[in-house]
């Protein structure tokens, strides 16, 4: 009898959320017909910087259970600990931020600079963070506090001109019982995901695109193999409630959202994808833990947004709350640091088009705009030394350069056949990055790349900073500048490619250098021939051994690409560094 009364209301749910997406979207059509993609997308690639907040009940254990400090980031604390869920419920019954002030908190954004906020409304815990109308276990139900978070944090955005947004664990709920994540507490009665979601996580998500104003962004996180029904409703709610919202790309299988999601680590090579986002902490957990004193430096951070400028992408900067409501004050620190820099410097972050060179310079890095179709660069020197000349791969004439934060200090460009070379005179006027805009006759005419392709010998190497991704089902993959290789290859719907140029035709022996604790199986794709292969690995995560991937022929010169795809239900997280392929001839 319950199963049909679920499935009743379901069906009513449904029916009432496709009748109100059938009128918002016949009141809207015609107005979302005329805004195009990129139109919708303009205002977040000119942003470039937002904040991200990770806040919870996990910030009143703040990584420690029973006194023990657990591992991973503190939103985690439920997973790591093992904790049951009618012990973990106790930290709402301690959770009172009296000291939290939603228009400090946005100040302290737009001081720093950013443009857009998003904030935890419901993490893996299933604790929501604002008066949910479908789960008592809320922030107003559950905790002394009483208010709703969210519901400040919206109107305190709208008076200041941030734009706001969502995160929400769509399919992680460590406390309902149809929720995936939680193995550990036996005392669940379990109930399908297809409940939670008609239950619990749809209504929530209405509700947050309902009763909040104006959404910009929902940011989905960690998918998991859930009905292609759920994922849908999920989907289609979010656009027909809030049509100009921007979505990442961690729903679920055929969702890949507006942008890519780089997690931690950014790209050392600028990505395929036109819009993408590196999310990173401020310190070393995403949430509150009471240990963690790993704050990246000023210089990092600002740093680190100019390096995702730079390449064309966002820097979404993660700050965590503590049990009061307040930052830290390192935290807050940085983040009115970086707002200095911002305030003389801002010019060359928002607004700008990735550099017209591929290549990094080593004195730094270059943001770009088109104005009047013509380049205006901004050199962002990191390395400043009296005298020294900064090379730049553009073949252009020089109409000006000069000090963004003092134009009456010029500088001297020459431009010859290596390319574009200005000489920096004094001291540097910012020890962090010091901007100068060179503005050029024409757009930008960057001298010849040399693409990946074949050495002297017919060799093919395919350095790991140099590899693409490609998941639709969240984080998986991505660059390990320490080890130099691919790494936190994690989901096993992540794929891994390179593109790269063949001139002279061979036959070509494949191999990579792959390191982990358990051997896997990978799906190698090349010119139209797919193979699975066992790697055998050494069993340590940073001892990598060579592995030979078999051969591939190739008939014609041309752009090729070389794919690497876990193979489900066999998969094990392994690194990969060092693939080349090796003229060869057939056996």
């Amino acid at each position: 009898m319950k199963k049909l009364v679920f499935v009743f209301t379901g069906l009513i749910l449904i029916f009432t959320l496709s009748c109100r997406q059938v009128s918002i979207q016949t009141q809207s059509a015609e107005k979302v017909a005329q805004i195009t993609d990129e139109e919708r997308m303009e205002w977040w690639q000119d942003a470039r910087f937002g904040m991200f907040i990770h806040w919870g009940i996990y910030s009143v254990p703040a990584g420690f259970y029973k006194g023990e400090a657990q591992t991973n980031s503190a939103e985690w604390i439920m997973n790591k600990g093992k904790i049951p869920i009618a012990e973990y419920e106790k930290f709402a019954e301690k959770f009172n931020p009296t000291k939290f002030n939603a228009n400090e908190f946005v100040a302290l954004a737009k001081t720093a600079g950013m443009k857009y906020m998003v904030i935890t409304a419901k993490h893996h815990d299933g604790f929501s963070m604002f008066n949910s109308k479908a789960n008592p276990y809320n922030v107003v139900d559950a905790t002394p506090f009483k208010r709703d978070v969210l519901k400040e944090l919206a109107k305190a955005c709208q008076e200041q001109g941030i734009k706001f947004g969502f995160y929400y664990s769509q399919a992680q709920d460590w406390h309902h019982p149809g929720g995936m994540g939680n193995n550990w507490d036996k005392s669940i009665q379990r109930v399908s995901s297809d409940e939670y979601v008609y239950e619990k996580a749809l209504p929530e998500v209405k509700q947050l695109l309902t009763a909040y104003g104006p959404i910009a962004i929902f940011w989905w996180d960690t998918p998991r193999k859930m009905t292609k029904s759920v994922v849908d409703s999920l989907y289609h709610i979010t656009t027909a409630l809030q049509p100009s919202i921007i979505t990442n790309d961690r729903l679920g299988d055929e969702y890949p959202g507006d942008h890519k999601t780089f997690e931690r680590h950014g790209p050392r090579y600028q990505p395929e994808a036109k819009y993408w986002e590196l999310c990173q902490p401020i310190s070393g957990s995403w949430g509150y833990r009471s240990d963690d004193d790993q704050f990246k430096s000023i210089k990092t951070l600002i740093h680190n947004l100019i390096d995702q400028s730079s390449k064309g992408g966002n820097y979404l900067l993660n700050v965590s709350p503590t049990h009061e409501g307040t930052l830290r004050l390192e935290a807050t620190e940085r983040l009115k640091a970086i707002g200095a820099w911002m305030d003389k410097n801002s010019e060359a972050i928002y607004g700008t088009q990735a550099s017209p060179t591929s290549a990094e310079p080593e004195w730094g890095r270059i943001t770009m705009k088109t104005i009047d179709n013509k380049g205006l660069l901004y050199l962002h020197v990191y390395n400043w030394k009296n005298g020294a000349s900064l090379p730049i791969r553009l073949k252009n004439e020089v109409a000006s350069c000069y000090l963004l934060t003092d134009p009456s200090r010029e500088f001297k460009t020459q431009t010859d056949g290596h390319g574009i070379k200005v000489k920096l005179t004094g001291k540097a006027p910012d020890s962090i990055a010091s901007v100068i805009v060179l503005k050029l006759k024409e757009m930008p005419n960057a001298l010849p790349q040399k693409a990946l392709g074949q050495d002297k010998d017919g060799i093919v190497k395919l350095p790991a900073y140099r590899a693409q991704y490609e998941n639709l089902q969240g984080p998986g993959a991505q660059y390990n500048e320490r080890l130099d290789c691919v790494g936190d290859w994690q989901s096993e719907t992540a794929r891994v490619y390179w593109s790269f140029e063949i001139d002279k035709l061979k036959a070509f022996n494949l191999t990579g250098s792959f390191a982990g604790e358990n051997d896997t199986e990978i799906t190698i794709s090349f010119n139209g021939s797919s193979k699975k292969i066992k790697i055998s690995v050494s069993g340590n995560p940073k001892k990598f051994k060579k592995v030979d991937l078999g051969i591939f022929s190739v008939d014609k010169p041309g752009r090729y690409e070389v794919s690497f795809l876990p193979v489900a239900g066999k998969w094990k997280p392994v690194s990969l560094k060092e693939v080349k392929l090796q003229p060869t001839r057939f056996k």
